[in-house]
């Protein structure tokens, strides 16, 4: 499989998404994700602390046992565990990336992600812990995700000479487009970020199951989700947005899937498309789903989304 760079990592252009570890998957269906993403190529697999009740982590590294230093493993803190686990103080840093080493039964983290920005802390003073945990040995790079275009500023100003994030990871599909609206792709490329896109497959509405009009498929994502965030997924224009796409891809011939996963890796920021599974056969359809657009069908594929 193909393979993009993230600061010094090079990671393959498919990677799994873990936040079913623990939640949709328990210890035996997670070493079968694992093994069949390691079996098809797949190097790059995307945790939280958060995931699965904090399982995912634990689930991940048990699954891959002997052959982690053959993988990147990414994982973010930041995000609330419980009322006393949260946020960016140098000191809550620390602690979470003891834990998170902890759970992941390694000694380092290869991408240690700030999960959301926290107003309450400087940047620069987040970066500090981040920097004392890469001079320890116990991280390799540092990333952010949710961050603006001026977050983004300041904390390459705040880096200053010492180790700067390389990566960050927001929402990004054929069904939102925003950070290229916002400026946050543009940024990636003038700063040398890797763009890690979320949401890829926009909550399975770009896998081929759905089809507007119809019953969502049972076991889905957007069938488990509570009902206050599906009506987001659920909305005309997504839906009317779906309705094109699955036109235009019977129209060339090409799988939806194929489309969403392609697209993404046709913009030169994006790193890796990260996406979840649930079986190894969604890890192979999603290994499986990466070609190289023509240029007529990623301009058509720009405009229907537009």
């Amino acid at each position: 499989m193909e393979t993009r760079t993230i600061g010094s990592l090079e990671v393959s252009v498919v990677g799994v998404g873990c936040n079913n570890f623990g939640a949709r998957l328990n210890q035996d269906g997670t070493d079968a994700v694992v093994h069949a993403a390691l079996d098809a190529g797949i190097n790059f697999f995307d945790t939280a602390d958060i995931y699965g009740g904090t399982k995912s982590e634990v689930f991940l590294g048990e699954a891959l046992g002997a052959r982690r230093p053959h993988v990147i493993v990414a994982t973010k803190f930041g995000m609330p565990i419980d009322d006393s686990h949260f946020g960016a103080k140098p000191d809550y840093v620390r602690s979470a990336c003891e834990d998170s080493l902890r759970r992941l039964n390694t000694d380092y983290i290869d991408l240690y992600q700030l999960h959301s920005p926290d107003d309450t802390v400087p940047i620069a003073d987040t970066l500090g812990a981040l920097h004392d945990l890469i001079s320890a040995g116990k991280v390799r790079q540092i990333g952010c995700s949710n961050l603006s275009v001026t977050q983004l500023r300041e904390a390459k100003a705040a880096a200053g000479d010492g180790p700067a994030f390389v990566s960050v990871q927001n929402q990004y599909s054929l069904l939102w487009r925003e950070p290229e609206n916002d400026g946050v792709l543009a940024e990636c490329d003038k700063l040398g970020l890797g763009f890690l896109p979320y949401y890829p497959l926009a909550n399975g509405l770009l896998t081929g199951k759905f089809h507007p009009g119809e019953p969502i498929p049972e076991n889905t994502r957007l069938a488990l989700m509570p009902s206050s965030r599906s009506a987001h997924w659920l909305s005309e224009e997504f839906q009317a947005h779906v309705a094109t796409l699955l036109a235009y891809a019977a129209e060339i011939e090409v799988p939806i899937l194929t489309l969403a996963f392609s697209w993404l890796l046709s913009r030169p920021e994006v790193s890796s498309v990260i996406a979840g599974a649930t079986s190894p056969e969604q890890v192979h359809a999603n290994a499986d789903a990466v070609l190289d657009l023509p240029e007529d069908v990623i301009s058509s594929l720009d405009a229907l989304t537009a």
